[in-house]
C-alpha cells in the first residue's frame, strides 16, 4: 500500500509539473517573447477542445510569437497521439524536444511504446536521456515506471530478455531507488520466460508483499506447473481466478499493459 501511495504521488508529480510551464520563468531569463507565447497558450487553451480548429488555431499564434516555445508543440502534438496520428504526433513532439530536451524526451520515450509499440525508438530516447541527465532521469509521463523499467520492458519485447532481466536486476540493487509498484512482478514474468524458475518465484512472491494482482498469482501457477507442483499451481490459479474476478488485475485505460492477462489465459493453463 505504501508502494500505490508513492506511484500515485510520481503520477500526480509529474502530470502537475509537466502540464503548463511557469511563464514567468521566461520573463525572468529575459525570455519575453517565450514569456508573451506561454502567457497565451496557457491562460486560453482551457477553453478549446484538443480536436477543434480553435485549439490550433491558439496554438498556432503562440508558436508564431514564439517559434522556440516547445510547450505549444507539445500540445500541438497531443490530439494527434490521442488520435492515433504517428506522423503528425511525431513531427511536433520531436520540435518539443529539440527546444526543451530534458522536459520532453521522457513524454516522447513513453508515448513511442505506450501507442505506438515502439521499442526501439523508446530504448534510444531513454539512452540519450541517460546520457544527457545530469540526476536520476525519472518515470514515464504517467508514472506507472521508472524509465529504466520501461527501458527493459521494452528489450523483452524485441526478444532480448537477459538484457531485460540485467536492467531491472541493476536498478534494484541501487540502495537509492525506490521500488515500482510493479518492478518484481516483471522481473519474475521474465525469469519465468527465461528458465529461471526458482528466481521466478523469489520475484513473483516479493510482488506479493508490495501489491498483489491476478496476473501474479497467473504466472506463480506456470512456474509451479513447471516445477511439478501441482498442489501450489492449483491453488495460485484458483487465486488468480478469484483475484481477475474482484478487478484486481492489470489495468491502463489507455492501452493493454506489459503482462496483463485475461480470464481465458488463466483457465487455459
Amino acid at each position: 500500500m505504501k508502494l500505490l501511495f508513492f506511484n500515485l504521488f510520481v503520477f500526480l508529480f509529474v502530470g502537475t509539473v509537466k502540464s503548463q510551464p511557469n511563464c514567468n520563468v521566461f520573463l525572468w531569463n529575459g525570455d519575453t517573447a517565450q514569456y508573451t507565447a506561454c502567457k497565451l497558450l496557457t491562460e486560453n487553451q482551457h477553453k478549446y477542445y484538443q480536436f477543434s480548429k480553435e485549439f490550433h488555431q491558439l496554438v498556432d499564434s503562440a508558436i508564431l510569437i514564439c517559434p522556440h516555445f516547445a510547450y505549444a508543440y507539445r500540445e500541438k502534438a497531443a490530439p494527434y497521439v490521442k488520435s492515433g496520428n504517428f506522423i503528425e504526433w511525431k513531427k511536433n513532439i520531436d520540435i518539443a524536444v529539440k527546444y526543451d530536451t530534458l522536459t520532453y524526451l521522457p513524454i516522447r520515450a513513453s508515448l513511442r511504446y505506450k501507442f505506438f509499440a515502439d521499442y526501439e525508438g523508446t530504448i534510444k530516447d531513454i539512452e540519450l536521456l541517460e546520457r544527457i541527465s545530469k540526476s536520476d532521469i525519472g518515470h514515464t509521463s504517467n508514472g506507472t515506471y521508472h524509465l529504466q523499467i520501461a527501458k527493459a520492458l521494452c528489450y523483452k519485447q524485441l526478444g532480448k530478455v537477459n538484457e531485460a532481466i540485467s536492467i531491472i536486476e541493476n536498478l534494484l540493487s541501487n540502495k537509492k531507488y525506490s521500488v515500482g509498484l510493479y518492478d518484481h512482478f516483471h522481473l519474475g514474468v521474465m525469469y519465468y520466460q527465461s528458465g529461471q524458475y526458482e528466481k521466478a518465484i523469489v520475484n513473483l512472491n516479493k510482488q506479493l508483499t508490495q501489491y498483489d494482482l491476478a496476473e501474479v498469482q497467473y504466472y506463480l501457477a506456470l512456474t509451479y506447473k513447471k516445477i511439478g507442483n501441482t498442489q501450489a499451481y492449483l491453488e495460485a490459479k484458483q487465486l488468480s481466478i478469484k483475484m481477475y474476478n474482484e478487478n484486481r488485475k492489470l489495468f491502463d485505460q489507455y492501452h493493454f499493459m506489459f503482462d496483463q492477462i485475461f480470464e481465458r489465459d488463466i483457465r487455459s493453463i
